[in-house]
């Protein structure tokens, strides 16, 4: 099986176990209509949607292990685990599925 990513996304092949996602935009205003600037807080997300990932790595025996994620699932991350990057003035993070918490459900 080879790697996936989502079409609207910019030809890029994770290797191995990892996926590339695309953080979650920081909530600007609270639910009570606080607003939150942007240099509150951390500048590092910790929730993104999968964009690509890729085909697994391979056990032992040299068989690939079936990735735990799909392209669309939206995630919880370590928050220092995934290495950033840019293209095109848009801002992706590389993960190992390791770094992957959980997956948000009824996004």
């Amino acid at each position: 099986m080879c790697g996936y990513r989502d079409k609207n996304m910019p030809k890029i092949k994770p290797l191995g176990d990892r996926v590339v996602i695309e953080p979650s935009k920081p909530e600007k205003q609270t639910k009570s209509g606080i607003v939150i600037p942007e240099t509150a807080g951390d500048k590092r997300p910790v929730e993104g949607k999968i964009t690509a990932v890729g085909p697994g790595k391979l056990n032992e025996k040299g068989e690939r292990i079936p990735m735990s994620v799909k392209v669309g699932d939206v995630v919880l991350f370590k928050k220092y685990g995934p290495e950033e990057f840019e293209i095109d003035e848009t801002k992706y993070l590389i993960a190992d599925e390791d770094d992957i918490i959980a997956i948000v459900e009824n996004h």
